[in-house]
């Protein structure tokens, strides 16, 4: 029993082990080999990515696998790139062949790399470039020409690049650039410019100027030695106030050479001094202002490019950096109209900001542009006018009703029985006037006794002095003529007062009314 399980034991070991060995060499029945083909070696190959930085290569290997869409040759020793050798890798999205020692690249080295999106020549040893070096790269996005030896570029070094959008060609040694036609590339894609510490001393005002608005955001133009000119001075000054991040962002390295010498860089935001002397001309001269506008939501807006002389073709770039050429937008909301106007039906919030038009033709340099700043903002909503005629009508209607029930309504009698019932059993109790007080105050103070008989009158009367009342009469003693009396016989006349009132007579006298 035990040898009869240790053969049936060996037996499933053999038989596991054989499809091992089979696998090893069925590669022509379609199973794919431990290694992938064509990779080459000390390479990384996984799916679309070839990877060979960093092995210390001369030269780029003879065979390269059609399937790869990232090709990274960056770090080694390359010196030279022949023609054609890209061929087989049409699917090639991705070329990375910085830090090299590539000094020139020459006519053809880019056929067949018409799908190539991103190439990085960084960190090499390039001293110029022709104008075929970089034919083939029509769909190329993103350009790395940083960190070389670049002196001089040729009037149509990028002419190929129909589609580039970013552009860096910082750290070189580059004393001029043309931002008249920037040497064949076309500003309808482009979006960064980076020209940053070469040797740039001496820069085209008017043409700076000229550029349009989303290309002046990514212009960078800090560490050159620049020229401390009073017209670039307010053109930078200009674009620093209206935030344009290239300026911004690197305000303190904007510098530039006040006697034309190396010791001399000053800072161009930070030595007003320097600049105290230009005259403050505004740099609106220099570049043609935005057309301000404001549109409210769910209106119609048309905006017309106004070149100075005709185009032949014109393009918009919106504020979301959408080119909109005929029939318009991705979303339909913009049109594109024959005419080149710009039409959008009904504003939106996503419409506000700068819409750019780009205008080509034979007597019109391709970057003419003209800019509208468009603002939108929702309705007002005003509140509803007092309607004084609708009040008006219900007034009159309301007293011609009372006017009515007055003349024509019959009289409540009940109503009147117990309104009078109510007033003859309510007895109103009223305070005495001033003429009942005076008279009381005569009655006290007369020189007669009131319980005395009446005499007749005669033409002589009696003179009595009332008591001062507590309002109107200031303390004074008030003669009153109360009965007859001798007016040769003074000194029989009885005085009588009080206290108050004889000290207000002795101090002023008697007063006759």
């Amino acid at each position: 029993m035990v040898a009869a399980m240790a053969c049936l034991g060996l037996l499933g070991a053999l038989l596991c082990m054989l499809p091992v060995a089979t696998l090893g060499n069925r590669d022509s029945e379609g199973f794919l080999p431990a290694v992938p083909h064509n990779c080459p070696s000390k390479c990384v190959c996984a799916a679309d990515l070839l990877i060979c930085a960093g092995l210390g290569l001369q030269d780029v290997p003879a065979t390269l696998p059609a399937a790869a869409a990232e090709l990274d040759l960056s770090h080694n020793a390359l010196q030279r790139l022949r023609p054609g050798w890209l061929a087989p890798l049409s699917r090639l999205h991705a070329l990375r062949l910085g830090h090299n020692e590539l000094d020139a690249l020459g006519h053809g080295v880019f056929n067949n790399a018409s799908s190539l999106k991103l190439l990085d020549l960084s960190s090499n040893a390039l001293r110029a470039l022709g104008p075929h070096d970089l034919d083939g790269l029509e769909a190329l996005e993103m350009l790395f020409l940083f960190n070389n030896r670049l002196a001089h570029l040729d009037e149509h070094a990028f002419h190929s690049l129909s589609a580039l959008s970013r552009l860096y060609l910082g750290c070189n040694e580059l004393m001029t650039f043309s931002f008249n036609h920037l040497h064949g590339l076309g500003a309808i894609h482009l979006r960064t410019l980076d020209l940053s510490s070469n040797r740039l001393g001496r820069v085209s005002v008017p043409e700076l100027a000229a550029l349009p608005v989303f290309l002046k955001n990514g212009l960078y133009l800090h560490n050159n030695p620049l020229p401390c000119n009073c017209r670039l001075y307010h053109l930078l000054q200009r674009w620093h106030q209206r935030g344009l991040s290239a300026v911004r962002d690197f305000a303190r390295e904007y510098t530039c050479l006040a006697f034309k010498v190396p010791t001399s860089r000053v800072r161009f935001f930070e030595h007003s001094r320097v600049f105290e002397n230009c005259s403050a001309a505004p740099a609106t001269s220099l570049e043609q202002p935005e057309e301000q506008l404001h549109a409210q939501v769910g209106r119609s807006l048309r905006l017309y490019c106004n070149t100075s002389a005709p185009a032949v073709h014109i393009a918009w770039v919106s504020p979301k950096h959408e080119l909109l050429v005929a029939p318009g937008s991705r979303d339909g909301s913009i049109a594109v109209l024959a005419d080149g106007s710009l039409a959008i039906g009904k504003v939106q919030e996503q419409h506000a900001g700068v819409f750019v038009c780009l205008a080509t033709g034979p007597r019109l340099h391709h970057n003419q542009t003209f800019e509208y700043n468009v603002s939108v903002h929702f309705p007002h909503l005003e509140p509803e006018a007092f309607n004084t005629g609708f009040t008006t009508l219900l007034g009159c209607a309301v007293g011609l009703v009372l006017v009515l029930l007055y003349l024509f309504a019959p009289p409540c009698h009940g109503c009147f029985r117990c309104c009078h019932q109510a007033c003859r059993s309510h007895h109103w109790t009223r305070a005495p006037s001033s003429l009942q007080e005076l008279s009381a105050q005569s009655s006290v103070l007369s020189a007669t006794p009131p319980d005395a008989p009446s005499r007749k009158a005669s033409v002589h009367k009696h003179v009595v002095f009332l008591e001062p009342g507590r309002r109107g009469l200031n303390g004074r003693v008030q003669l009153a003529v109360a009965e007859d009396f001798d007016l040769s016989n003074t000194m029989g006349l009885r005085f009588l007062a009080g206290s108050e009132s004889a000290s207000s007579t002795g101090s002023e006298g008697l007063m006759m009314t």
